[in-house]
């Protein structure tokens, strides 16, 4: 079976190397950039399924790199950004990132996050036998099989953790769902106190959703999750 392939862009070689060998020995395959502007170059020929891409880098800074890739490329990309910067983690969610990890981190999180993202891209290109193909509630159409979205004939562009977010949603339309069955569901950990990537993941959504259409789609009930509107 073929590993992973993923690329790491960090500046920091000690790190780089830590994080390359733990991977590897976990069963990933490593490619590795130490500037931005390598990194894009290497990030935008399409040989990687997923990216670890640092905030902070010579060169080419991981935001900036990160808004030119999701012009071409919705390849998942994982953040690290440092403990407590929490606006360069934000600003990395709204620009498309799948999921963020706060340094210093634990190599075997690090690898459960890697995991958890490549079996949510997965589970988005493999359509489930038993259900059907389409979803269509509240004038959007969701397409398992190609993966698709559509809002009133918009077509919606998507990366795969907001694919499988809406799916869920849509999947259970009417139902108040809770962040943390969302979070272990769908993104495949137990939801943290601090934990933004949920609330902006459906942010994004609800942004896309919008340009198809002004009408409500998913609403946030205070204290207890989203409900997808089933009208």
């Amino acid at each position: 079976m073929q590993h992973p392939n993923i690329l790491l862009i960090d500046d920091d070689a000690e790190l780089s190397q830590l994080v390359t060998d733990y991977l590897t020995l976990d069963g990933f395959s490593l490619d590795h950039a130490a500037d931005g502007i390598k990194g894009l170059q290497k990030a935008q020929t399409g040989a990687y399924q997923l990216i670890l891409l640092d905030v902070m880098l010579p060169g080419l800074d991981g935001l900036s790199l990160l808004r030119q890739l999701r012009q071409t490329s919705y390849c998942p990309v994982l953040m690290l950004t440092a403990r407590g910067d929490d606006i360069d983690r934000i600003l990395g969610l709204e620009l498309g990132a799948d999921d963020y990890l706060a340094k210093p981190f634990n190599p075997r999180e690090l690898s459960a996050r890697v995991r958890a993202i490549l079996r949510r891209v997965e589970l988005a290109q493999q359509p489930q036998q038993h259900q059907a193909p389409l979803l269509e509630l509240n004038q959007v159409t969701l397409n398992r099989q190609n993966r698709q979205v559509h809002c009133q004939g918009l077509a919606i562009v998507l990366t795969a953790t907001e694919f499988q977010l809406l799916e869920y949603l849509m999947h259970h339309a009417g139902r108040v769902v809770s962040k943390e069955e969302l979070s272990k569901e769908v993104m495949g950990r137990v939801l943290q106190q601090y934990d933004r990537s949920l609330d902006m993941h459906v942010s994004n959504i609800r942004k896309k959703l919008a340009q198809g259409s002004d009408h409500e789609k998913i609403q946030t009930l205070r204290g207890s999750g989203y409900l997808f509107l089933e009208s």
